[in-house]
C-alpha cells in the first residue's frame, strides 16, 4: 500500500491524525476505493483508472460486482459515524454510477470518468475534517436498503413479464 506522502494532495484538507487516517478500516476504505477507481494509469498520460470500468465491461454480472464493492464500502463508513447526509450523497453516488454506468458503451466510457468510491472517500475525509463524524445513519441505510430491494424486485419482476411475453410471443411466430 503506497504511504500518504506519495499520494500527493489528496486530502490536504484533513487534519493528521483524524479517525479518518488513523482507523485501519478506514484506511481499507481508501485502499479498495482507490483500486476500484484509479489503481492504474494510461501509459504517457496522467489519466488513471481502476478496477471498476474494467469489470463493468461484463454485462450484469460485472455492475453487480462494482456494485456490491461500493455498497460494502458505503456499510464500512456508516459504522465509522458517517452522517445521513453524507451517506445519502455516498448512495446518490454509487446509484449513479451503477445507472449509467450500466448502459452499453455509453455507460464503460463514464465508468472510466466517474470515480464514485474515491469520491465517497472524499466526502467522508471531509465531513472527519469538520469534526462531525459522531453521527450514525443506520437508519438511512436501512431505508436504502429496503429501497434497493423492491427496485431490484420491481426489476426482476419486469424481466421475468418481458421473457415470458419473447416465450409466448416465440411459441406463437416462430414455430417450425
Amino acid at each position: 500500500m503506497a504511504s500518504s506522502a506519495s499520494i500527493p494532495h489528496r486530502y490536504s484538507n484533513v487534519r493528521a491524525g483524524s479517525p479518518a487516517d488513523t482507523d485501519a478500516r478506514l484506511r481499507w476504505v481508501d485502499h479498495v476505493a482507490h483500486l476500484m477507481d484509479s489503481q492504474f494509469r494510461l501509459p504517457g498520460t496522467n489519466f488513471r483508472f481502476g478496477l471498476d470500468p474494467l469489470l463493468g465491461l461484463i454485462p450484469v454480472v460485472g455492475d453487480l460486482g462494482t456494485f456490491a464493492v461500493s455498497a460494502t464500502l458505503i456499510m464500512t463508513m456508516v459504522r465509522h459515524g458517517a452522517s445521513r447526509k453524507v451517506i445519502v450523497l455516498m448512495v446518490l453516488n454509487v446509484l449513479l454510477d451503477t445507472i449509467i454506468g450500466s448502459i452499453p458503451i455509453i455507460g464503460n466510457l463514464f465508468d472510466f470518468a466517474y470515480k464514485s468510491n474515491e469520491r465517497n472517500v472524499r466526502l467522508l475525509r471531509r465531513h472527519y475534517a469538520e469534526g462531525r463524524h459522531q453521527g450514525r445513519g443506520t437508519g438511512i441505510i436501512v431505508a436504502v436498503a429496503v429501497g434497493l430491494l423492491l427496485m431490484f424486485g420491481l426489476v426482476a419482476w419486469g424481466l421475468w413479464k418481458v421473457l415470458l411475453w419473447l416465450w409466448q410471443y416465440g411459441e406463437q411466430h416462430w414455430t417450425l
